[in-house]
């Protein structure tokens, strides 16, 4: 019973339900992308949604850190739900013809990667390793270039170029951050289980 309660209380916090509600634009997301090419105007309702997203990925994290609500379920979900947006909007772009195939697999590559490697670090090191700052730069330039393309800007202009090199190149430089960092929290893991024996 005790355990129960714990369980609830490490998901019952503000922060946390930001983040599911994060993870449930999924839903709306999903159907607007389909009427993209239909009217200029769900273009808008996009973005705005994009934008809202944006607002409650600072908000959870501000929110956690104030109030002292960081739970190991809120380190799960937090970037959970920003991978799960990036590769379904990722995934929808590329289906309807707004992104070129060899962005949605470096992307899309990249989140699984990291989500699955994720889950086998946790088991190996009983803890979630934590989102680092070139993670979050990465995530905010993919961000930055789903919103350029959806608002139509022209795949010749500077801009638009910018952001798609940059955020590729930024993909692969977190994946790499991301392995070296493993190796550390297993190298620590490691150690951590000599000095008991």
């Amino acid at each position: 019973m005790n355990s129960l309660k714990n369980i609830f209380n490490n998901i019952n916090t503000l922060p946390n339900y930001i983040s599911i509600f994060r993870l449930l634009l999924i839903i709306p997301l999903y159907f607007l992308l389909d009427l993209i090419h239909d009217n200029i105007t769900y273009r808008y309702y996009i973005l705005g949604l994009m934008f809202f997203a944006a607002i409650t990925d600072i908000l959870d994290g501000l929110i956690a850190r104030k109030t002292n609500q960081i739970s190991e379920f809120g380190k799960i979900i937090d970037p959970l739900a920003d991978k799960a947006l990036i590769i379904l909007i990722v995934t929808k772009l590329y289906l309807i013809g707004e992104i070129i195939p060899l962005y949605f697999y470096i992307i899309v590559g990249r989140d699984t990667l990291i989500f699955l490697g994720g889950i086998w670090l946790s088991n190996k090191i009983g803890r979630v390793l934590p989102s680092n700052m070139i993670g979050k730069i990465t995530v905010i330039t993919i961000g930055i270039f789903i919103i350029i393309t959806v608002s139509g800007t022209s795949r010749f202009s500077f801009l638009y170029n910018s952001f798609f090199y940059l955020s590729i190149i930024l993909s692969f430089i977190s994946v790499v951050a991301y392995c070296l960092r493993a190796y550390e929290a297993l190298k620590w893991k490691k150690n951590e289980i000599s000095k008991k024996l």
